[in-house]
């Protein structure tokens, strides 16, 4: 499950993790007036979709990008005014968008540079890693490609958790300076307290900033929940946004199927991912194109493959 930046800086403040001020908004009237309550300072208005690349996207209405700054109230305004009800197009959205319900309005912050950093669940030692880089603010997987030399791995051991020697050892990475170390390692502390209380997959900081003034600030986050651990976070479900999801998705969803939407027009049912995966590859191999994974599992009722097949047959694309 994926939930939107403003939620997840809500939870990252839980833990002690700093982050710019802001709130969501649903209006451009909310907007101006969180704008006002933020006082004198410079302003970011925001669109909030799950999706990256939402700075460089393009609404279907021809304005340009979803996050902007500004410097008053009513600047914030009309610039929430432009986005909310609007489709936002990124490169991660692909040519249907994705519609805008709610901006986040903060206070920008004065950037001196910008660190990628993210908690990962690294499935081959089946324990949390850490990933960073001093290439912060572009995608990960650009600097592996360009610069795979800046990019930083370091293992955490599941039982004993972050060490202070890690924090330290990773803020030498990653060149902060010596007034910086405690705010670095607090924020480090913070992000893995944030992947380990709530179950996460992911907790990914990007850009994570170090500002004009020397504060250590996390300005974007992305957080993937453990789908099978939701059960222990009921405040955690409740942030779902379905309207974000494939619908087809959703309603795999409410009858325990695992789907996942694709392009192409041969339905798939299959009862185990493995056998799934592989039917798939067949598939492929042959020249043909799935329109979707579906697990129905090795448990299934008569109830849920009924419902899975009106799921496959509900998808126009789908021919065989």
């Amino acid at each position: 499950m994926n939930i939107h930046e403003y939620q997840a800086k809500e939870l990252l403040q839980k833990f002690g993790v700093a982050t710019p001020r802001g709130k969501v908004a649903s209006t451009p009237d909310e907007a101006e007036q969180i704008a006002r309550e933020l006082g004198d300072v410079d302003l970011v208005v925001k669109a909030q979709i799950h999706a990256g690349g939402r700075g460089k996207g393009t609404f279907i209405n021809g304005f340009k990008g979803g996050v902007h700054l500004c410097k008053s109230p009513v600047e914030a305004r009309e610039l929430a005014s432009k986005m909310l009800g609007q489709t936002l197009v990124t490169h991660q959205t692909g040519p249907a968008g994705r519609v805008v319900n709610k901006v986040l309005v903060a206070e920008s912050a004065e950037i001196a540079r910008e660190i990628y950093f993210a908690i990962l669940l690294d499935r081959a030692t089946a324990a949390p890693v850490v990933v960073a880089s001093t290439e912060g603010g572009v995608e990960i997987e650009t600097v592996a490609a360009r610069s795979p030399e800046k990019i930083i791995r370091e293992s955490i051991d599941p039982l004993a958790g972050l060490q202070s020697f890690q924090m330290r050892k990773l803020a030498k990475q990653l060149a902060f300076d010596l007034a910086q170390l405690k705010a670095a390692s607090k924020l480090f502390d913070g992000l893995f307290r944030t992947f380990i209380a709530l179950d996460c997959s992911m907790v990914e900081v990007n850009p994570l900033v170090v500002t004009i003034k020397g504060e250590v600030l996390a300005l974007d986050a992305k957080f993937n929940f453990d789908d099978n651990a939701l059960y222990r976070h009921p405040d955690i479900a409740a942030m779902r946004d379905i309207a974000e999801e494939d619908p087809r998705e959703v309603e795999a969803s409410k009858h325990g199927l695992n789907y996942i939407g694709l392009d192409g027009n041969i339905a798939c049912l299959v009862n185990g991912a493995g056998l799934a995966m592989a039917t798939m590859d067949i598939i492929k191999f042959y020249g043909g194109n799935p329109a979707n994974f579906l697990d129905v599992g090795g448990g299934a009722t008569e109830e849920q493959v009924t419902e899975a097949f009106k799921i496959l047959i509900a998808d126009e694309n789908v021919k065989a």
